[in-house]
């Protein structure tokens, strides 16, 4: 005991030693001269025993105040230190050649001092004068800048000058947003990232991180970096988002090559940055490119299909989120739960398979949490609408609708002030026509967002068309043009468009497509690099389907030049579409060019076999052909109302090829289905608003 004893004396007496060129002093012999008040006395001590000189014994006796707790007194010594005097000399020192075991007195004197500016730093931060110490640690990178001119040489900087130097570089930008200094603190990040300061890969990481989060969320535009600083032929930001994404995707790349230790908080910061510009399948990329264990398999499979689903691979994601929930993997996992079912309820052939996962959903959740249990009975309410929306049975498309109602009011009566789940309750009211009350949920989603929500706006006009009051729907299209941000009124103009056309004001909707069309012009001016095709189209209106407008509108007026060269334009933006081959279909026949019209329509099938207009006009030109052609339009549009049970020219013509084929009965019940549809037809269909 007595041995063990004697070593930890021994320990913590070495230990209380100041060491320097080879030599030691006792440190209580320092401190109790600065004890007893006689500074030069302590100070004359270090210069005599380490054989320094003056701002080198200062810089010691400011770190021992320091260590001690003495801030403001290691502030008066700091003070002391003749900072441009000590750069001087250490210049002339670093410009001798010294090898890697070689003189490491210089180095040692030019960290006694550099690292006293710093621990001066640090006092001044601790004492709250904040810009005080900025400009101090700013001192000390210029005096690093002065000592090492051409950057530092990693082959024989000493590990404390190193550390001091990177401890500067990392808490200089962080001294500056703390004062509120932005531009400094920007300046101070690109400088760091810039220069040579033989940062080790973690601390570049970190900074790179700090710097990062700073552009996110900070509120201050950065601006472009300096072109003083740009290198020919490499990839300069115009953005803070663009910087921040290029920094984050830098972190990750040193993670995946084992230069750096894995942070979370990169990969999170990626994720937002990269939503934002809706570039999830460039964030895809990253996740798949993370060190295999870093990130739990069921977790990736669950991002992984986040991301797909975002840039519209939902076959991708769907596969993805069935393996997350195999049953040797997390079978009850209630996000792969919600997200399979969301991407099965926006599929109508994996609408099936959403209900059941839904109700598995809902099953795990029962009594657990009433939020989420209003999630999943919403996601349920979706699901068997779409399910409804296929289904070829009458009966059975009425029960899931009935289903669909029953589960999203139980989602609302959980979550009353859910406003998503009011509009989309109201939703699946209008697709059933019940109009007043899909016109009262719209109103009550209106009056709750406080107009700021141009969905709201879309379904109350298309609700007030469906009931033939286009009048009122214009008047709620206009205002809600005067509600809604310029880039966003695309959908509204388009609106507006075809509500004129129903009043038979045509040449009032052409002037509207004309500024809908100036509108996506200058959007696509002005978009950002990072904002994809697709973002812009699906946000908002794309220039294909303003064209294949405008040809409808001039073939239905016969101007049919003015119809070609517009169909001409769609062509130019998308090629081959099944819209395109119908609308030239259209024209043709309007022009009674039947066989052309026919051939045509036939293309648009080839193209897409489900499209549903273009079964309808084969089939009512093969009913004007005669009995024998009957069976071939029966089938072509029963199977159009298949798919779309509440088109009402599929019922209109089924009725007259039934008129044709002798069922009265048949064609009556045909027409009056057409009839009703008709009074409660909306401009557009009110799934588009989904």
């Amino acid at each position: 005991m007595s041995g063990e004893a004697s070593s930890s004396q021994i320990g913590e007496r070495e230990e209380r030693k100041i060491c320097a060129n080879g030599g030691c002093v006792q440190t209580e012999t320092i401190e109790a001269k600065l004890d007893a008040g006689n500074f030069d006395q302590a100070e004359s001590a270090l210069r005599e025993g380490l054989s320094l000189n003056s701002e080198e014994a200062r810089a010691l006796l400011g770190r021992l105040e320091y260590q001690r707790g003495n801030v403001e007194a290691a502030l008066r010594v700091f003070e002391g230190i003749d900072l441009q005097a000590a750069i001087q000399r250490l210049q002339s020192c670093s410009t001798e050649k010294i090898s890697k075991k070689g003189r490491a007195g210089p180095q040692q004197g030019a960290n006694l001092v550099l690292e006293a500016i710093y621990l001066k730093t640090k006092s001044l931060q601790k004492l709250n004068k904040i810009t005080d110490a900025a400009e101090e640690c700013k001192k000390v990178l210029d005096g690093v800048e002065k000592i090492f001119p051409q950057g530092i040489p990693d082959v024989f900087v000493e590990t404390k000058l190193q550390e001091t130097i990177s401890r500067a570089v990392e808490l200089l930008p962080e001294l500056w947003k703390q004062a509120g200094c932005y531009p400094e603190a920007i300046s101070s990040y690109r400088r760091t990232l810039l220069s040579q300061w033989n940062l080790d890969n973690e601390c570049c990481a970190r900074i790179q991180n700090k710097f990062a989060v700073f552009l996110l969320y900070s509120g201050v535009e950065a601006g472009t970096p300096s072109t003083a600083t740009h290198v020919d032929g490499t990839y300069v930001p115009k953005n803070n988002l663009e910087e921040a994404i290029l920094l984050l995707m830098i972190c990750m790349r040193k993670f995946s090559l084992g230069k750096a230790k894995w942070d979370p908080t990169v990969i999170e910061h990626l994720t937002f940055a990269l939503s934002l510009c809706s570039q999830t399948p460039v964030l895809a990329k990253q996740f798949e490119e993370v060190t295999p264990g870093v990130i739990h398999r069921v977790d990736l499979w669950k991002t992984l299909a986040l991301c797909f689903s975002g840039a519209g691979e939902r076959k991708l994601a769907f596969d993805l989120l069935k393996k997350a929930l195999h049953p040797h993997e997390r079978p009850d996992d209630i996000t792969s739960l919600l997200l399979v079912s969301k991407i099965c309820s926006e599929e109508g052939l994996l609408a099936a398979q959403g209900i059941e996962y839904a109700q598995r959903a809902v099953n795990n959740c029962k009594k657990r949490n009433k939020h989420l249990e209003g999630v999943c009975l919403r996601v349920l309410g979706l699901c068997l609408g779409k399910q409804a929306s296929v289904s070829a049975s009458d009966h059975e498309r009425s029960r899931l609708q009935s289903e669909a109602l029953k589960s999203l009011d139980e989602a609302v009566g959980l979550e009353p002030e859910n406003l998503d789940l009011i509009f989309e309750l109201a939703i699946q009211y209008a697709m059933q026509r019940n109009l007043n009350n899909a016109l009262r949920l719209a109103k009550k989603y209106i009056d709750a967002t406080g107009g700021s929500m141009l969905r709201g706006w879309r379904l109350l006009a298309l609700i007030l068309s469906a009931q033939q009051r286009f009048q009122e729907a214009e008047v709620v299209t206009d205002a809600a043009l005067d509600e809604t941000a310029k880039w966003d009124q695309g959908p509204l103009l388009r609106m507006k468009a075809k509500l004129r056309i129903s009043q038979s004001r045509h040449l009032d909707a052409i002037e509207t497509y004309r500024h809908l069309l100036a509108l996506i012009q200058a959007q696509k001016k002005s978009h950002g690099p990072l904002q994809s095709t697709h973002q812009i189209e699906d946000d908002r209106v794309n220039e294909y389907e303003v064209w294949q407008g405008l040809a409808n509108l001039y073939s239905s007026l016969s101007r049919w030049k003015d119809a070609e060269i517009c169909l001409g334009k769609a062509r130019a933006i998308i090629e081959c579409s099944s819209e395109t081959l119908h609308t030239e279909g259209t024209i043709y026949q309007r022009r009674g060019e039947i066989d052309d019209a026919l051939a045509a329509y036939v293309n648009a099938l080839l193209v897409e076999p489900n499209y549903v207009p273009s079964k309808i006009s084969i089939g009512s030109i093969m009913s004007s052909r005669g009995l024998p052609m009957l069976p071939v339009a029966r089938t072509l549009l029963s199977d159009a109302l298949r798919l779309e049970p509440t088109n009402r020219m599929a019922w209109l013509h089924l009725g007259f090829v039934h008129k044709l084929d002798g069922r009265l009965s048949d064609a009556i019940d045909s027409f009056q289905a057409a009839s009703m549809l008709e009074e409660s037809d909306p401009i557009e269909s009110f799934s588009s608003i989904l």
